[in-house]
């Protein structure tokens, strides 16, 4: 195992972005940067033993200050969408950045922990990411204190654990959002890969994407991977819920969700034959398909386009401040610290 250091250029503010790449025996490789705590590089290799990229990204720090599609980052402190961008806890409003129509997404384009320098420490196997975060900072209360750490093992497993906290009640739903084509980021459209998900039931949405509330069954209709099938089979069919959202972009409730860490979903690409089986300990997932990716250039100058690499987001609910039967991801204060651990495991 190795970890090693470089500088990847510059922050938004002038700071120094460093990158880390982890490294095991199996010719397994993970880059991550300081910025955003993205996830840069993913280098797997195949059955035949042949090493691709298989996350979609930049090739330098500068080259993310965009970054419209969230390529690779840590997103905080509130990732998803909440409605009206505003909330309450303990009878007190809080007013978020208006940036997703009337909505809040991701906490905010510009100042969200993906556009944040972190601080970091490397370790035997892992790197770890610690950020400060003031109270008010974004529309959000409470001081709030977050460590992600990255670490990988010999078993190909790439391992994100994340812990919290907060001085007041705050909302904390952290998430990643890595772009995935298990064929090589250069592959172009995922729709060939096949998918199954650990999910009899998903969160349907009104215009804008905000859930209605409702914890409806797959059975029956396109958003059921219960069966293992491919991304593209279903995606384009008239179906109300792919239309509102150009295909899928939904959270899928993760069956028997205890905060144990557990198997969730297998993705397969087409012809690299690579199996990525993914295990959280959150409740749900966005399962995006990478619909509202722009034609524009990547990593090593590869045009990227819609649908060419896919998101499972591990997280709370979308708007669940909003929904009493939702999961709660109001921590901080007298509700303690949040917690979770997602693992993508390669094969």
């Amino acid at each position: 195992m190795a970890v090693e250091k470089s500088l990847f250029g510059k922050g938004v503010q002038g700071q120094d972005v460093y990158l880390y790449t982890l490294s095991n025996s199996k010719g397994m490789k993970v880059t991550v940067s300081t910025m955003g705590g993205i996830i840069v590089n993913v280098f797997v290799p195949d059955k035949s033993g042949n090493v691709a990229d298989v996350v979609l990204g930049y090739d330098k720090a500068e080259d993310y200050y965009e970054n419209p599609c969230f390529f690779g980052a840590i997103i905080g402190p509130s990732a998803n969408r909440i409605d009206g961008a505003t909330f309450a806890l303990d009878g007190v409003t809080y007013q978020l950045d208006v940036n997703d129509n009337t909505n809040n997404l991701h906490s905010h384009r510009e100042k969200g922990y993906h556009m944040l320098v972190w601080d970091a420490v490397a370790g035997d196997n892992s790197v770890t990411l610690t950020l400060e975060d003031p109270d008010g900072s974004m529309g959000f209360p409470g001081n709030k204190k977050t460590e992600v750490t990255y670490s990988l093992s010999e078993n190909n497993e790439l391992k994100i654990a994340y812990r919290s906290n907060s001085d007041k009640k705050t909302i904390l739903n952290l998430t990643n959002h890595t772009y995935f084509n298990l064929d090589g980021h250069d592959s172009g459209s995922i729709e060939a890969h096949e998918m199954w998900m650990k999910a009899a039931c998903y969160t349907p949405v009104v215009a804008g994407a905000i859930p209605t509330g409702e914890i409806a069954t797959v059975t029956g209709t396109p958003m059921d991977f219960t069966t293992s099938k491919t991304v593209g089979a279903e995606i384009d069919m008239a179906f109300e819920q792919l239309e509102l959202t150009g295909g899928y972009d939904h959270n899928w409730v993760i069956d028997g969700w205890n905060g144990e860490l557990q198997h969730f979903a297998t993705v397969k690409g087409p012809r690299s034959g690579r199996v990525m089986k993914a295990y959280t300990t959150l409740p749900g997932v966005q399962f995006y398909a990478g619909n509202y990716i722009e034609l524009h250039k990547g990593k090593t100058g590869v045009n990227y386009d819609k649908r060419h690499g896919l998101c499972l987001e591990t997280q709370y609910y979308p708007d669940s401040i909003h929904h009493e039967n939702f999961p709660s991801c109001v921590f901080g204060g007298e509700n303690g610290e949040y917690t979770s651990v997602t693992v993508y495991a390669f094969e």
